[in-house]
């Protein structure tokens, strides 16, 4: 209790690793009325043992299931508020890559995007730690911490994410428009693909479909249709198989 900021709430980088293990993982939950937000998800507040792992225990696992599977799943790592962490004394994202490095992420081909929401973060990544994985610009709506990612989402815009990142990660929603209940593509992804960006947008699921989609397989369809490169999914298994169904 005495770790309690000012705002009422905890913060992870003030506790040490051994004592954020102590916590249980549960189904993601509202803060102020406690209830799922997901419900139909894994029970809420279901106490099965999960816990809390590190960058390192999770490359381990999928590396290891990579292995014994003979497949070769990649990583795909967030660093987030790095600019905040460093105000507070650690400097996440020199973090993160050393711990990438270590296991064998350290290059253009390495099986993994290094994302983040902040362009002043990835073009340090890029300038100053001299890191040469794939970088992606997450895009938000509107502007916060001082970036407009409305300006970034224009032609204009995208040139300059070009100039330091090698994709965008925008919400799926600024993707397409829906007039007279018709669907159909925003400039976004031409765009993007013209500034030589690959297009990864977030999230889909498929207990909470887009405005203007009834199905999954809408959904895959746009994707398909407008050469989305990739997509952040909660449903992947779904996914993938309607993906596959549709490049048939």
């Amino acid at each position: 209790p005495n770790r309690k900021r000012g705002d009422g709430r905890f913060y992870a980088i003030d506790f040490d690793v051994a004592e954020l293990k102590t916590l249980d993982v549960v189904e993601r939950f509202d803060a102020q009325t406690k209830k799922a937000v997901f419900p139909n998800r894994f029970p809420e507040h279901a106490d099965v043992g999960l816990r809390i792992v590190t960058l390192a225990e999770e490359i381990a696992f999928i590396q290891g299931l990579n292995r014994s599977t003979g497949k070769s799943v990649g990583i795909y790592p967030e660093a987030k508020q790095p600019s905040w962490h460093r105000r507070e004394g650690a400097d996440l994202s020199h973090a993160m890559l050393q711990v990438l490095s270590d296991f064998g992420y350290d290059r253009r081909k390495s099986n993994v995007y290094f994302q983040c929401f902040e362009p002043a973060e990835l073009k340090r990544v890029r300038n100053e730690l001299k890191c040469d994985l794939n970088l992606v610009q997450l895009l938000g709506t509107g502007s916060a911490n001082g970036t407009d990612y409305d300006q970034l989402m224009t032609a204009e815009g995208l040139q300059q994410v070009a100039s330091y990142a090698d994709g965008i990660g925008p919400s799926f929603d600024s993707l397409y428009r829906v007039v007279d209940g018709l669907v159909s593509a925003t400039e976004v992804v031409a765009n993007a693909h013209s500034a030589g960006l690959v297009v990864h947008p977030y999230t889909l699921r498929n207990d909470s479909l887009p405005d203007g989609f009834d199905r999954p397989e809408e959904v895959c369809e746009f994707l398909v249709r407008n050469r989305i490169d990739g997509v952040f999914s909660d449903f992947p298994d779904t996914t993938k198989s309607g993906l596959k169904l549709l490049q048939k």
